[in-house]
């Protein structure tokens, strides 16, 4: 009994030293959570006007727009993990109707995004009309995509410090296919150019391919014959045609014909059994529902889940632009315009694009490095650089216009 009072006692003392029982707190609210910063990035195109009859290879009116879309949800993918989101602003330039009043001018739909407080916009637009936004909006800025001119003299006399050409060059297209062309040791070329003014840039790129990579442009001749791919059938002309090819001494058929008007007539019309290479036949280019390797079989399907169709060349190149604004912000932590715009820029920024390499842009003219496909209408024949091709940054930069031969000299827009 002594030894229960003596701990009641204790225990009173020590109840007595504590102090009064504290009071129990309301726990303290969370730190609010950090705000999403939002990156919006624009889009130019012309949608593709309707044929005027079936065609199963004509391009569709989103043709663009949906390269873009998958852009976006892929950056909000990766965007969300550095509170990143994104949005797109598209502006559809189509043809006026008889009656109606202009329609909107690039350089006008560029202004009116820039007053949004857009400063990346990409541009799937003619080489002239790409040069008209970039000097409205010299100084603004604001970063421009060319996702569809391929005009060597946008790359060269004509560049643009704001401007990042995501579509290939002619030079890099001929170079494509010269490499391929000599790695077969096909080195005899029989050129045929079409009327129209990009066939004959694309024509003169190849020339200068040729002698690039020892090859020979042992005939050249014009097209004369008229739109008979577009013919969709037969017609008197055939005989004209095969009379065209007599006599010649070739390995390749190679045509030039960025219209698409008689080059796909070509095969099976020569005299002689001789394969066709150049913008139809065997053709050089960004995409194609044929590459699965690298991770583009996911690619192809996510887009086809989202569009409901394949992937197009144009597609893969506005996908591209809008995912290099992406992975820029993802790498820096940053949506600063101009942070952003000097990541680009750095030889050392690196934009994965289902090619086996990582893609970049080269500093003397803001072309973006890639390998490109060599393809047949239902089969992926090649990938260039082909192999044994070197150089001394990179085998990417054996296709195009390499730094020592230039015109390019960058300034600021």
């Amino acid at each position: 009994m002594a030894q229960f009072r003596k701990a009641t006692v204790t225990l009173g003392l020590l109840a007595a030293l504590a102090g009064p029982p504290a009071v129990a707190q309301a726990p303290s609210p969370p730190p609010p959570a950090a705000q999403t910063a939002e990156i919006r990035i624009g889009l130019i195109y012309r949608p593709a006007p309707a044929p005027s009859s079936y065609d199963a290879q004509a391009a569709p009116e989103d043709e663009g727009l949906s390269g873009a879309k998958l852009a976006i949800q892929d950056n909000t993918t990766t965007g969300r993990f550095v509170r990143q989101s994104y949005a797109l602003d598209a502006v559809a330039l189509k043809a006026a109707a008889p009656g109606e009043a202009p329609p909107q001018s690039p350089v006008d739909a560029a202004r009116g995004l820039v007053e949004k407080g857009l400063r990346f916009i990409v541009l799937a637009l003619p080489a002239d009309e790409v040069l008209a936004v970039a000097d409205a909006l010299k100084g603004a800025g604001v970063v421009l995509f060319n996702a569809a001119a391929p005009d060597d003299r946008l790359r060269g006399a004509d560049c643009r410090a704001d401007i990042f050409h995501v579509a290939p060059s002619r030079a890099m297209q001929t170079d494509a296919l010269a490499q391929f062309l000599a790695f077969m040791r096909w080195r005899k070329l029989f050129l045929i150019t079409g009327p129209q003014d990009g066939d004959k840039l694309w024509a003169e790129a190849m020339k200068r391919s040729a002698k690039k990579f020892g090859l020979q442009i042992s005939a050249e001749r014009p097209w004369t014959f008229g739109p008979l791919a577009r013919a969709r059938g037969d017609t008197p002309t055939r005989a004209e045609a095969l009379v065209f090819t007599r006599g010649l001494d070739y390995d390749v058929a190679v045509v030039a014909d960025e219209a698409g008007d008689f080059g796909d007539y070509v095969p099976f019309h020569t005299v002689d059994p001789r394969p066709v290479v150049g913008t139809q036949g065997l053709i050089p280019t960004t995409w194609h529902p044929t590459l699965e390797v690298w991770g583009a079989a996911q690619a192809q399907n996510r887009f086809r889940r989202l569009a409901g169709r394949l992937m197009r060349p144009l597609d893969y190149q506005v996908w591209a632009s809008v995912r290099a604004v992406g992975e820029a912000a993802f790498q820096k932590k940053t949506t600063d315009p101009a942070a952003l715009a000097a990541a680009i820029a750095d030889p050392g920024f690196s934009l994965p694009g289902y090619k086996g390499v990582a893609l970049s842009f080269r500093p003397w003219d803001h072309q973006l490095r890639q390998p490109l496909l060599l393809v047949q209408p239902q089969a992926l024949v090649a990938v260039a650089p082909e192999q044994g091709y070197l150089h001394q940054r990179t085998p990417l930069d054996t296709l195009g216009i390499d730094l020592p031969e230039t015109q390019c000299r960058l300034a600021k827009s």
